[in-house]
């Protein structure tokens, strides 16, 4: 099992002055199985659609329209990248 709430994004509205946390148990077991499986890290970075369609370890990713579209555009070389344009992406949505 992949723990959940492995990172927070946490982003500021200048706007509005108020703060919003985006909190995404998914995410955070996209990146976890990313980090502990080498594997996982290079399909899912390869081939973005595919590694969270096939999940990890028999273990679906249930993530959103969104979270899923974002990670399949990105095209990040290593998962640090891909982490950096994601929390990027976050940000300027909030």
């Amino acid at each position: 099992m992949i723990a959940p709430q492995t990172f927070r994004t946490r982003t500021t509205m200048p706007m509005a002055r108020t703060s919003v946390s985006h909190n995404s148990t998914e995410l955070s077991r996209v990146f976890a199985a990313a980090v502990i499986n080498q594997q996982f890290c290079d399909a899912l970075l390869r081939n973005p659609n595919e590694a969270l369609q096939n999940g990890y370890l028999g273990e679906a990713f249930s993530l959103s329209k969104e979270e899923q579209d974002l990670i399949v555009s990105s095209r990040a070389n290593s998962l640090s990248d891909l982490a950096k344009q994601v929390n990027r992406s976050l940000s300027l949505q909030y």
